[in-house]
Order: structure tokens, then C-alpha cells, then sequence
């Protein structure tokens, strides 16, 4: 975990953004705790954008306080997940289904190269690059909808989604089926057939959601098994 301190930003943003995408990806782990006295020297900053920061992770939903314990990752949880990916099966329904009407010509070619990019990314097995272009083939069929409003929304739940993507991918079990998945959706949006794209997107959101309840379960039984 490092900061990119040659960066514009400020440093409590930078500080911000590297602990965000270390829970994001996993590498601060579900019930972690976030020293910051420890943080800091890993960071090699002081401690006060490491407060910063896990107060605004806090907000985010990202971070729980803990009497006693004090800040600590927060769990994936099945209700958590659930909340989030509900709304997203809707809104990536209604994604697919603007695109079948407003897509580029330049926006397909875009779309079929990036389902052709995450095919590479899968072969390679590389869990963090595959997260990466699955995030890049989604947004291309979101911005062909061209309704900023429906990106926003989309854009702000992304951000929430990419910690149960990460759990999800990281099944390579999985791997086949996200690459069947993204086929059809980008053919459906070809032939511009509607209702096959708007059900292959929530196909696509129902069987991260199995996977996803799967490994939290999985973790749930290692974690009492490892107390007992």
C-alpha cells in the first residue's frame, strides 16, 4: 500500500484514496483494524490525514467504529451486499436497454473491444486487471445511455460495488460464466433486442449476488470454525 505523493492532490485526499482502494481490493481486509499510528509509518505521513481519512471511510460505510477497538474495515455483509446490488440490477436493466437505442457506432466497437480486453484479462488471471475491465466494459454501456442523471447514479453505487466485484472475481470458478455474460449482453445490444440485454444485465447482477452470499457464508463458517 503506498501513496502516490507526487500527486496534485492534497495529501489527506491522497492518504484517503490509498486506504479506500486497499478495503476496495481487499488488501485491507474485513475486520481489519486501522492503526493510525501503524498506517501513518506504512504511508510515511503524520497522523492527522490518517484520522482524516478513516473518519471519512466511516461515512462511506467502509470503515465501523468499534467501542474499545476502535476503527476496524467493515465486514461484507449479505444485507449490505444486497441493498446495493438490488438497485444496481435495476439500473443496469434499464442501462442495456437505453443502449439497444442510443449507442455509437464508435461506442460498439468500443464495447466489443473491451469484451475482447476482459477475455484477455481472465486467460492472464489477473484478479485485479479482470476487476478493471469489467468496470471499464460496464461504463461504456452506461455512458451510451447518454442520461447524465442515470450515470450519476450508476457512478455512485459503482464505487459501493467494486469491494463485492473484487470478492466475486477473485472465484475464478466464476470466470466463464462473467465471459458467456458479457457476450450476450453486447450482442443483445447489437440487435438491439431490449428485453434479451435487460435480462442478461440482471442475470449478470443475480449470479455475482449467489457468488458473492456464497463466499461471505464460506468466510463466516472458517471465521467460528477458527474461534471454536
Amino acid at each position: 500500500m503506498q501513496g502516490d505523493f507526487q500527486s496534485d492532490l492534497p495529501l489527506r485526499d491522497v492518504v484517503f484514496n490509498t486506504l479506500r482502494q486497499a478495503i476496495l481490493t481487499g488488501e485491507l481486509k474485513p475486520g481489519e483494524r486501522l492503526m493510525e499510528l501503524h498506517l501513518a509509518d506504512r504511508l510515511g505521513v503524520s497522523r492527522t490525514p490518517v484520522r482524516e481519512a478513516i473518519r471519512r471511510l466511516e461515512l462511506e460505510g467502509l470503515v465501523t467504529m468499534i467501542p474499545r477497538r476502535g476503527a476496524v474495515v467493515a465486514e461484507i455483509t449479505e444485507k449490505s451486499m444486497s441493498d446495493v446490488l438490488e438497485v444496481r440490477r435495476t439500473l443496469d436493466a434499464l442501462c442495456a436497454e437505453l443502449a439497444c437505442d442510443r449507442i455509437t457506432e464508435e461506442s460498439l466497437a468500443r464495447l466489443q473491444k473491451a469484451c475482447s480486453h476482459f477475455e484477455q484479462c481472465v486467460a492472464a488471471g489477473n484478479v485485479k486487471k479482470i476487476a478493471q475491465a469489467d468496470v471499464a466494459l460496464h461504463d461504456i454501456i452506461v455512458q451510451a445511455t447518454g442520461n447524465q442523471r442515470l450515470i450519476q447514479m450508476v457512478n455512485n453505487l459503482s464505487e459501493q460495488m467494486y469491494r463485492y466485484r473484487f470478492e466475486y472475481i477473485k472465484d475464478s470458478t466464476q470466470h466463464e460464466t462473467l465471459v458467456k455474460e458479457h457476450r450476450i449482453i453486447y450482442e443483445s445490444i447489437v440487435k438491439k433486442d431490449k428485453d434479451t440485454a435487460a435480462a442478461a444485465a440482471k442475470l449478470h447482477i443475480d449470479n455475482q449476488k449467489k457468488a458473492i452470499i456464497r463466499q461471505i457464508r464460506l468466510e463466516t463458517e472458517r471465521k467460528s470454525g477458527s474461534c471454536g
